[in-house]
């Protein structure tokens, strides 16, 4: 990776952080797993009566324990999984300093940033963000796997999830406005 030059123009004490809060992450995975689970267990219910089984009471009981128990444990273990390793982003007067989910965090200068974008809603809100150049950004040391990028017909971009950050992916995109006007 190549150094760049990355000219300080303000005070050196103005980071913003902006984080993924756990008890979000869990309360959107609980709703997101309960949604996929439900379907799941009435279409296993119908198939099973089409194939001549008759549920009893009790069977009911168990279904509506397995609708409440699986997503909930699911989700906690999805949680424990990734407990230290949440996306995280700060921007200074140096530049972006991000991390996606699970992932090894990177520093971008903003002199090497191209362009930034949100893309998606609510939760699964996502930023994109395309540098200059592979080179410009410096991967940070840490734990996690490779950092989340995106190719697509020879334009590279950074990938971070932020729909779950704290301020808010509003907050985030008019921050980066403040920061670079004409890269927004």
């Amino acid at each position: 990776m190549a150094d760049h030059v990355d000219q300080v123009l303000g005070p050196t004490d103005d980071t913003v952080s902006f984080f993924q809060a756990r008890g979000m992450f869990y309360v959107t995975a609980l709703w997101v797993l309960a949604a996929a689970w439900l379907p799941m267990l009435l279409i296993t219910v119908l198939v099973r009566m089409a194939a001549g089984y008759r549920p009893r009471a009790a069977d009911i009981v168990v279904f509506a324990e397995a609708v409440l128990i699986v997503p909930a444990v699911v989700a906690a273990l999805l949680m424990l999984l990734v407990w230290r390793r949440l996306g995280w982003l700060h921007t200074s007067v140096h530049g972006l300093d991000f991390a996606a989910t699970g992932r090894r965090p990177v520093h971008l200068p903003w002199s090497g940033i191209a362009s930034v974008a949100l893309h998606g809603r609510g939760p699964f809100t996502e930023l994109v963000m395309i540098p200059v150049g592979e080179d410009y950004a410096t991967e940070l040391a840490g734990s996690g796997g490779a950092p989340r990028v995106r190719r697509r017909g020879g334009e590279f971009a950074y990938i971070i999830d932020v729909g779950l950050m704290s301020p808010g992916p509003e907050v985030l995109l008019a921050e980066l406005h403040r920061r670079i006007p004409s890269k927004v």
